[in-house]
């Protein structure tokens, strides 16, 4: 018998709708505009960063350009003969030569030829040196390297502006410095081509420009290799100014350390690697200047300004050149002996800090009359009132782990302060640090040698 009532049927399972990635609704048009907008400013970071990065590709490229055309790019045999073959023919073969030829009787009123092949001397000694050291360097390390401003290091990204400043300044003193001297001897070469003028006054116009060029060539690669030290010790002078305001701002005691032992690592590398350079820079420039005043206390004959005028362009050259190394070295040496200072200052400035802010150490009141500071535990045993005794109730007293965090960090504070007072770093020349006490000691041994000599030159003569 058939169900009066009959069931309809059971409608079918559907399955589960499975979503495509490509039936994934789009996102909103806002969040498409902030993700266009993000890559937007990621590749306008992106491009200033390589425009930036070029631009000190491009300085350095010019500063290695400059000192190539001078002879210390010898990272090749080619380069290494070609730099070499230069120097000698022009800086000491050429002036010599000339010199041999200029030698005649009625001109030494105007030319003393002694004189004059004492200043090519000891001119291509210093130059001489220059190229030596300097170009060694530049072989081993590249200019990157040799500046401490590779990429690699970390630091170039940071500091990229104040790198390229510090090496165009470093150009513009150089020109600043050797143009004038420039002039100075062009000068004196002119008025003595008046005063001495050969058969033809075209050969004389070119002795002139030989004379010229050679002493320019010379004296040019003296200046640039103090320049480049002076340089050198610029950009470290950088790092220590970012490390300076490091130690207001930070706090990890470790991370401080790791930062000093890297600059003091660097400083160390240039000490190293200049020594050599500024010791013999400093004796030869000494002896230079005793052999040109000995020889004008000795000379019998008529001194003038056109036959001494060379020592006096050269003597400016040779003092600037050693004032540029000189004060560069005590700039750095001072700006790390500095650091010393400053972070025991920090150190007592949070110290006292912590003491009058933590509840347990109020801070005690200036005291004119009683010079011994007052214990804080000795105002516990007075006798106070009911409202003083109920006030003391809302004072705080550290606990155990606030006091061992606190002595952890004071001990590691001063566990800091006593490294940087062991390591206080600098420019030095075999363990003596250049410094204002090295140059107090060269000045007064200095100004003993001069009086020794004039002593022996005019006092006993006349």
């Amino acid at each position: 018998m058939a169900d009066p009532h009959p069931k309809p049927p059971a409608p079918e399972e559907q399955p589960p709708s499975l979503q495509s990635p490509l039936l994934v609704p789009p996102p909103t048009a806002p969040q498409n505009n902030l993700n266009h907008n993000y890559q937007q400013q990621q590749q306008r970071r992106d491009r200033s960063r390589e425009e930036e990065d070029c631009q000190l590709d491009q300085t350095l490229q010019k500063l290695e350009t400059f000192l190539s055309f001078l002879g210390f790019n010898q990272s090749t045999v080619h380069g290494f003969v070609l730099s070499w073959t230069a120097f000698v023919l022009v800086g000491v073969v050429l002036p010599v030569i000339i010199l041999e030829l200029l030698d005649c009787s009625d001109c030494k009123e105007y030319r003393v030829k002694k004189f004059e092949l004492d200043i090519v001397a000891l001119q291509a000694s210093l130059a001489t040196v220059s190229l030596l050291c300097l170009s060694h360097k530049l072989r081993k390390y590249g200019i990157r390297k040799f500046l401490f401003v590779d990429r690699y290091s970390g630091q170039m990204s940071r500091f990229r502006d104040q790198y390229i400043s510090q090496i165009k300044g470093s150009i513009r003193l150089l020109v600043i410095w050797t143009l004038p001297c420039v002039l100075l001897k062009t000068l004196l070469e002119i008025v003595r081509t008046l005063y001495i003028h050969q058969k033809s006054w075209w050969l004389s116009i070119y002795i002139l420009l030989a004379l010229v060029i050679s002493w320019a060539y010379v004296s040019t690669i003296f200046l640039s290799a103090s320049s480049l030290f002076h340089l050198v010790c610029n950009l470290q002078a950088i790092h220590f100014e970012d490390y300076g305001k490091l130690l207001e701002r930070e706090s990890d005691v470790l991370f401080l350390i790791e930062e000093h032992i890297r600059l003091r690592y660097n400083l160390s590398k240039i000490s190293h690697r200049f020594r050599i350079f500024l010791l013999l820079q400093f004796f030869i420039v000494t002896a230079s200047q005793f052999v040109t005043l000995m020889e004008i206390t000795v000379y019998q004959g008529v001194i003038t300004l056109i036959n001494i005028g060379d020592f006096a362009v050269s003597a400016i050259i040779q003092v600037v050149g050693i004032i540029l190394c000189l004060h560069a070295a005590t700039r750095i040496s001072s700006r790390a002996q500095g650091i010393v200072a400053f972070a025991s200052r920090c150190h007592a400035l949070m110290t006292c800090g912590s003491l009058s802010s933590d509840g347990s150490s109020p801070r005690p009141q200036s005291n004119v009359g009683n010079l011994e500071p007052p214990n804080p535990l000795n105002s516990l045993r007075m006798n106070y009132s009911e409202s003083d005794l109920e006030s003391l109730e809302f004072i705080s007293i550290p606990t155990s782990s606030q006091l061992a965090s606190y002595m952890s960090t004071y001990h590691k504070r001063q566990a800091f302060v006593s490294y940087l007072q062991a390591n206080p770093g600098g420019i030095t020349i075999f363990g003596w640090t250049v410094d204002r006490t090295l140059l107090t000691t060269i000045f007064f041994l200095e100004l003993s040698l001069v009086t020794f000599l004039l002593g022996n030159t005019i006092v006993f003569s006349s």
